[in-house]
Order: C-alpha cells, then sequence, then structure tokens
C-alpha cells in the first residue's frame, strides 16, 4: 500500500491547485528561454544557413547584424582577387515600414546576389526561386505576402514569386528577398523628411555610411584547402574594411547584442524556480502539520522514520511531476501560435526537470525535519 497516495485523496484539490499553479509558472519560465532560444535561432537564421566563410564589413565596425555597415558596391570585386578566395556575394539587409494593401508592414528587405547566388538556401514552401535580375521577390510568409502578388516600393512593382516561412529577422521583421540591383533600388527611395537628414549626415542610407548603391557586407566562400586566418589577414591589412568568420559572427551576436536578454532570462527562470520550491515547501509542510496525530500514531505503531520521510519526499515528488507535465501540455499547445518563435529545446526541458526534482528534494527537507521532532507520545495527547 503506498502511504502517500492514499494520503493524497484526502487532499485532492490542495494537491491538483498547487501543481497547476506550479505548472503555470514553469510554462511561463519555458517559454521565457524558448523565445530566446528562438530568438537566437531567428538572428543565426543567415550566418548558418547562406555558406559563407567570412564577412568583409565596414572597417571598425561588427556588422552586418550586429551593428550597421556600408562597403562600397565594387568591393566584392577586390576581394576576388585574394589568394584562396572561391567565389564572393554581395550582401545588403535593413529594415523598412512600407504600405502594403492599405496595410503597414514592416519587411526586413535582404539582398540576393543573383545570378551569383540563386537562394538555394531559402526554405521555399510555394512558388519558385529567382529566375531575373530584377523585380522578382521571395517573401516570408509572416508578412502576409502571397505568391502572385504584386506590390509596389518606391518606384517600382514587384512580383512576389516564392513563399518561405520561418525567415525572419532577429527583430521579428518577415524577410524580403529580393536581387542587390532592387533592394538597393528600395533604399535609394526615401522620404523627403529622411532625404533633408541624408545631406546633413552625408549621404547616410538605412544600412549606415554611404549612398543608397553600397553594400551591407560582401560573403566570401574560401578555396577546400585556404586557411581562414591568412585569407583574413590579407584582407583587414587594406586598412579599411574588417574581416569578420562565421564564428565570430556569431558571437557578436551572443555575446553582444543578446548578452543582457540572456542574463535576464537566467535570472528570471532562477526566480520562477526558487518561487515554484517555495510554493511546494509551503504545501508539504502545512500538509505536514495536519497530520501530526497520523506520524504519531504511525511511530507508535512501530514504523521506521525512512516509512515517514519516504511518506513526504513521495508527495513533494508528485506535485513536481504534476505540475511539470501540466507546463509541458501549456507550452506545446499555446507556444507554437505565438507570432515569435519559441523554441523548446529538449536539453532545456530536461534541465528545468533536474532543477525541480532538487528543489522539490530540498522544499521537502522543512517537512521532514518537523516530521522527525514528533515523538509517539503525542497521540496520547
Amino acid at each position: 500500500m503506498n502511504i502517500a497516495l492514499k494520503d493524497m485523496r484526502f487532499s485532492m484539490l490542495r494537491f491538483a491547485l498547487t501543481a497547476v499553479g506550479i505548472g503555470l509558472l514553469l510554462g511561463a519560465t519555458m517559454g521565457m528561454i524558448g523565445l530566446y532560444r528562438g530568438i537566437v535561432h531567428e538572428a543565426l537564421l543567415i550566418i548558418n544557413d547562406v555558406g559563407a566563410d567570412l564577412w568583409v564589413v565596414e572597417g571598425g565596425r561588427s556588422g552586418p547584424f550586429a551593428e550597421t555597415s556600408a562597403v562600397p558596391s565594387s568591393l566584392d570585386r577586390r576581394v576576388e582577387g585574394v589568394p584562396g578566395v572561391a567565389a564572393t556575394r554581395r550582401f545588403i539587409q535593413y529594415n523598412q515600414q512600407y504600405n502594403i494593401n492599405g496595410k503597414s508592414v514592416r519587411l526586413a528587405v535582404t539582398g540576393v546576389d543573383y545570378p551569383k547566388d540563386t537562394g538555394s538556401w531559402i526554405p521555399l514552401i510555394e512558388g519558385r526561386l529567382f529566375r531575373s535580375t530584377r523585380y522578382e521577390a521571395i517573401a516570408d510568409q509572416s508578412t502576409g505576402l502571397l505568391v502572385g502578388d504584386v506590390i509596389r516600393l518606391g518606384h517600382d512593382d514587384y512580383t512576389v514569386v516564392g513563399l518561405t516561412t520561418g525567415q525572419v529577422d532577429m527583430g521579428g521583421d518577415g524577410m524580403f528577398f529580393v536581387t542587390i540591383p532592387d533592394s538597393q533600388a528600395i533604399n535609394r527611395v526615401l522620404p523627403s523628411e529622411a532625404i533633408l537628414l541624408n545631406r546633413v549626415a552625408k549621404g547616410r542610407s538605412r544600412m549606415g555610411l554611404g549612398d543608397g548603391g553600397a553594400l551591407a557586407a560582401v560573403m566570401v566562400e574560401l578555396k577546400p584547402n585556404a586557411d581562414p586566418q591568412m585569407v583574413k589577414a590579407q584582407i583587414k591589412a587594406w586598412g579599411d574594411v574588417e574581416v569578420l568568420t562565421k564564428e565570430e559572427e556569431r558571437s557578436m551576436l551572443l555575446d553582444g547584442r543578446l548578452w543582457r536578454l540572456r542574463v535576464q532570462i537566467l535570472a528570471f527562470t532562477a526566480m520562477t524556480l526558487l518561487v515554484a520550491g517555495s510554493i511546494i515547501a509551503l504545501t508539504i509542510y502545512m500538509l505536514t502539520l495536519e497530520k501530526i496525530n497520523q506520524i504519531a500514531l504511525l511511530k507508535l505503531i512501530g514504523a521506521r522514520d525512512r516509512v515517514i520521510i519516504g511518506l513526504i519526499v513521495q508527495q513533494a515528488l508528485w506535485i513536481a511531476v504534476l505540475g511539470f507535465s501540466v507546463a509541458l501540455f501549456i507550452s506545446f499547445t499555446l507556444y507554437p501560435h505565438f507570432p515569435r518563435t519559441v523554441l523548446l529545446v529538449p536539453g532545456d526541458l530536461a534541465g528545468i526537470a533536474g532543477a525541480l526534482l532538487l528543489i522539490s528534494l530540498g522544499a521537502s527537507w522543512f517537512a521532514i525535519r518537523r516530521a522527525m521532532q514528533v515523538r509517539a507520545q503525542e497521540v496520547l495527547a
């Protein structure tokens, strides 16, 4: 006979409400960690998928993702002549709000260097890739556009020929892929107020310094036997550019722009786990106080301390297991419908479960200590 389960039947409502409360706290924790994982995933989408070994950006900057960057449009031809370089591709990305079909939509306009880059790394769910150097676009599903839609950006009309999903930038703006000439043409068209500000700022574009024809970066693919550090040193020796490897680009984002967010998420997670532990400790302790006479009776009939300890620990673990189950149900039911990506990584879930297990065992210590102080004679009091 399992005494813990028998005892839980008599306080079923209290156990159920406690488990639901723990589940809501853990669900919020899973959501925060999953949201951070989603932001990291979105921020690294292009870095991981585009296939570039090196990124050549504006000198003294950490662009094009960690901060703005603008380099001359002819820089790719200079880089092509460096020994060890197999191919180069131009890159542009900037965010701007546009009026599409009467609605204000914010797009992450991303330039693809067609025909060098066919866009084969873009995961299509409908339509096709680029077949022309002008006036074709591939849009993320979050923009609300469909294959065949024709939208006007700047002075030109663009036809959506492909549709993708999950392609958003770190800010959650859906990517709008166009060719490099189109992205430069769209970038040149600015509101009248922005034109005046540009004159004062000596030609700043949305990407940073330079005119609307500038690039954000040049992507470099190396030959199989090329030494990345040697190629990087040769290009950096020019003095007017900065060269970053794929790993350095990741580090700039994760340890730079996203560092504070990571610390905040960790602090929030620690706080919610402590609150969950406090709730479990309080619940088990109150239940133990209500069972003082029953514990004394068990001792009177010869029950060993391990039986009483097992009763308390099992009840604490049952609350943790039920609460974790509620949290999983909430997470896998609710979070897939969030507007931002929430990635629930098995390793994170296992970490939360392990932390909850340890906290539950620690929380039961207060009740165990009180139960061990009960004497068998108290049943006769």
